[in-house]
């Protein structure tokens, strides 16, 4: 039996509020980085689950950890002295119908395998160590994968909400272009390892940016401050040719720079993020499924990357809110802005939420019973697509970080 609620929001939608801060961590930034590993480390054991047992067996790999490194940064390249450790957590089956399953292999593979491919400064040979720390289930929850219907894990909620606002989306589509290929054509010397706090305050927008540089592309402070200035002055223009909301963009780029301190007055680093040398990682720190921290929503405190896709309703409900919010806006019309709940109780199955709940705003003299039915009616199609949508969940088709 489905309980789903369908209610009228009241007040101002995040948009028309007098402020918003939103935060994103860009895919160098080390707890994006352990989001990262470990959920490319669940698809890749779920597959082989798949492959060696016919299906998924429990697992949760949410509790990555990143030791920072040790490196020494100079103008023209610098050194790595101490490698970056990665400890992955936390629980997974080991061993089926007396066959072992090399859960740690697996898992470091796939870790290996995402930072070659995201990380251009990163030899995960050399400069990644690794420390397993995934340890055998417990018997109940091992057990609940034998049943013949699934039940949730856990008791928990997940939320996502829709459309992003204007604010949001500058955040999201500014850090993607700063890591996207074209950028890094231009500014070879900027590292993944870049983070984006917004401050709107009416309809003025300031962003606070940080960026690290590769040392080895710099060859003495004048230069970096160059560079520095250049890239700013190009994300200027970009910015203000896709801008269509706000009246003024401030841009501040590592502000904690100063010229006057030489060498120690600059964002520099050897390999293009901050996990080399001062800032460790963990997941569920760091951005929510949608890829932003939104301080003005409804949000989890649920580490999504690394559950299973199964039954780990701290993943599920968080990745089905986003993605049912996302078509109850696109798909009913007067429909404003809508945050989407669900809510399990453990045991149950993972297509029956204890609770499903949607908190609309309509656009003015919308008349709202004809929403209500609509976005009652997309919750159930989406609860009952579920066999489908972990299927998809499993491989990797939907953001989590």
């Amino acid at each position: 039996m489905k309980h789903i609620f369908v209610e009228k929001a009241w007040g101002p939608s995040v948009s028309e509020l007098p402020a918003e801060l939103v935060e994103r961590k860009g895919k160098g930034h080390p707890d994006t980085i352990c989001d990262s590993v470990m959920e490319a480390a669940c698809i890749r054991l779920s597959s082989e689950y798949l492959l060696r047992c016919g299906r998924i067996l429990h697992h949760n790999l949410d509790k990555g950890l990143l030791v920072a490194g040790r490196t020494v940064t100079r103008p023209g390249g610098g050194l790595v002295l101490e490698p970056m450790r990665i400890i992955t957590g936390d629980r997974a089956t080991l061993e089926w119908e007396g066959m072992a399953i090399p859960v740690h292999d697996i898992v470091e593979t796939a870790a290996r395998e995402w930072i070659a491919a995201n990380l251009r400064f990163v030899d995960p040979e050399r400069h990644v160590v690794f420390q397993h720390e995934i340890r055998p289930g417990s018997a109940e929850l091992c057990d609940s994968f034998s049943r013949k219907v699934i039940g949730a894990n856990d008791t928990s909620v997940g939320v996502g909400f829709a459309p992003l606002s204007e604010t949001e989306s500058v955040v999201l589509d500014t850090e993607r272009y700063l890591n996207s290929p074209a950028f890094k054509s231009m500014f070879p010397e900027t590292g993944e390892d870049i983070k984006i706090m917004a401050c709107r305050n009416g309809t003025s927008l300031d962003l606070t940016i940080a960026v690290a540089f590769v040392d080895r592309f710099l060859e003495d402070t004048d230069m970096y401050f160059r560079r520095k200035q250049a890239v700013g002055k190009h994300l200027e223009t970009w910015l203000l040719n896709r801008n269509r909301s706000f009246e003024t963009i401030g841009l501040h780029i590592n502000a904690l720079d100063d010229p006057e301190r030489g060498e120690g007055g600059m964002y520099l680093t050897v390999l293009g993020t901050s996990a080399e040398g001062a800032d460790g990682g963990e997941v569920g720190r760091g951005n929510r499924v949608n890829g932003l921290i939104a301080f003005g929503r409804p949000s989890s405190l649920e580490a999504a990357a690394g559950k299973n896709p199964v039954s780990h309703v701290g993943k599920i409900y968080n990745v089905l809110a986003r993605e049912t919010a996302c078509r109850i806006h696109r798909e009913v019309p007067g429909v404003k802005e809508v945050t989407v709940f669900f809510c399990s109780r453990i045991g149950s199955p993972v297509d029956q939420p204890l609770a499903a709940s949607a908190c609309i705003i309509p656009e003015p003299g919308t008349g709202f019973g004809r929403i209500r039915r609509k976005a009652s009616a997309i919750i159930e199609s989406e609860l009952d697509g579920m066999e489908g949508f972990l299927e998809k969940l499993s491989i990797g088709s939907f953001q989590v970080c």
